[in-house]
C-alpha cells in the first residue's frame, strides 16, 4: 500500500564503487514518477511505497472526485461532495447547456478532456443514462491508458450485472481498479435520507471514504455484479409498479372510463390512486433515460431465469412517454399544475408513436 508519511530520507550507499545516481519512485494519484538523485541526498517524501501494492491501490485519502454525467443525480452528488471538502471535477466537452448549468450551480470544475480528468482524479464516479455507460467505459479505459494514471473507477449506473462485468473488464485491462455500484434513493439535498450507493468489488476502501459526505455507502461484498443486482431488482419493483399504474391510466382514458375508474380507485385503492396521481404526470421527465434501464432490468431478469416481458413492456411505456411534448421538461420546468387527467389525454394522443 502507498502510505502518507512526512519526514526526510537520507539516501546513502555503503561499500566501494556505489552508483552515482539512485532512482526513487513515488506514486501520485496512480502515476509513477521517477527522480534521479545524487549518491547522498536529503529528500522530503510524502509517499512510501510497498512493492506488494496492487495497481491503483492506495491508502491516500481521496481529495479529488471526478463525476461523469452531470445530470440531476450527478450534479447533486457532486455538490454534496464539494460541500464536504472534496475537489469535484468533470469533463463537460460535448455536454448540453443544461448539464453545464447544473455543473456551475454545483461548483463542479470542468477540466476540458478525459485524459486530464483521469490524471487529476483520485476516484471517478460514472453517473449517466444506462445506454451511455458501456460506451463511456470504453472511452475512459482509453483515457486511462493514454494518461498513465489509474484512479479508482466506480460504475454507478443502472445496468445489468453482465454489463458491469464487461465494463469492469475494460477498466482493469487498462490498469485501473474497478468498483460496481448501484444508486437507490433521491439525490442529495432532497427531503428524506441520502441516496444509498450499494457497492461491491475487491477494494471498497476508496468509495467508503465518501460515506456520510452526502451519500451513504452500502458494501455488499467483493463480487462485481452484486451491487447492480440490488439496483436492478429494486428498480424492477419500483419503476415496474409505476409503469403499470401509467399503463392502467392510459388504457382507462383510451376506453373512456377514466372518471369511473378514478372513483372506484379513490374508494377501494386510495394509496395506489394517490401514487398514480403523483407519478404519472411527472414520468415523461425521466422517460428517455429509463428506456435503457428497463432493457437492463429485462436482461437481468432473463439471466436469473425470470421472464423479461414485464420490463420489456415497461420500456414500451417509457418509449410512449418520451414521444410526448412533456419529455422535454426538466425538474426545473415541470408544469406542477398538470393533472393526471390532463396527462393521460396527451399520452393517448401519442399511442403508437413510441418506437
Amino acid at each position: 500500500m502507498w502510505q502518507r508519511i512526512d519526514h526526510s530520507v537520507i539516501a546513502q550507499w555503503a561499500g566501494s564503487g556505489p552508483p552515482s545516481l539512485v532512482t526513487r519512485k513515488h506514486k501520485t494519484r496512480g502515476t509513477m514518477v521517477s527522480a534521479d538523485l545524487p549518491q547522498q541526498t536529503t529528500l522530503s517524501y510524502t509517499l512510501h511505497p510497498d512493492i506488494n501494492t496492487s495497481p491503483g491501490e492506495s491508502d491516500l485519502p481521496i481529495k479529488t472526485v471526478a463525476i461523469m454525467g452531470v445530470g440531476d443525480m450527478g450534479h447533486a452528488v457532486g455538490q454534496a461532495l464539494r460541500e464536504n471538502g472534496f475537489d469535484v471535477i468533470s469533463c463537460l466537452n460535448g455536454r448540453s447547456e443544461h448539464s453545464r448549468n447544473l455543473a456551475k450551480v454545483a461548483g463542479i470544475r470542468d477540466v476540458g478532456n478525459l485524459e486530464l480528468m483521469v490524471s487529476e482524479s483520485d476516484i471517478i464516479l460514472s453517473i449517466m443514462p444506462p445506454s451511455a455507460a458501456e460506451g463511456f467505459g470504453n472511452d475512459i479505459a482509453a483515457a486511462i491508458k493514454a494518461s498513465g494514471s489509474t484512479p479508482m473507477f466506480v460504475e454507478c449506473n443502472a445496468i445489468a450485472p453482465d454489463t458491469t462485468r464487461r465494463i469492469g473488464a475494460f477498466i482493469t485491462a487498462a490498469g485501473a481498479p474497478y468498483t460496481d455500484a448501484g444508486i437507490i434513493g433521491s439525490a442529495p439535498g432532497r427531503p428524506g435520507s441520502p441516496p444509498r450507493f450499494y457497492a461491491s468489488g475487491p477494494d471498497l476502501a476508496p468509495i467508503t471514504e465518501l460515506d456520510g459526505k452526502g451519500i451513504k455507502v452500502m458494501p455488499v461484498g467483493d463480487e462485481i455484479g452484486r451491487a447492480t443486482s440490488v439496483k436492478m431488482c429494486y428498480a424492477g419493483m419500483t419503476k415496474g409498479m409505476t409503469t403499470l399504474l401509467t399503463a392502467v391510466a392510459i388504457a382507462a382514458e383510451s376506453l373512456g372510463i377514466t372518471e369511473e375508474l378514478g372513483a372506484e380507485l379513490a374508494s377501494s385503492q386510495a394509496a395506489a390512486y394517490d401514487g398514480m396521481k403523483r407519478a404519472v404526470p411527472r414520468l415523461p421527465l425521466d422517460s428517455g433515460r429509463w428506456i435503457g434501464e428497463m432493457e437492463e432490468i429485462a436482461t437481468t431478469f432473463a439471466s436469473a431465469g425470470v421472464t423479461d416481458k414485464f420490463h420489456q413492456a415497461a420500456r414500451d411505456i417509457f418509449l410512449l412517454l418520451d414521444s410526448t411534448p412533456f419529455a422535454s421538461e426538466t425538474r426545473q420546468t415541470f408544469d406542477t399544475s398538470r393533472t393526471l387527467e390532463d396527462s393521460v389525454k396527451v399520452y393517448v394522443e401519442h399511442l403508437g408513436q413510441g418506437s
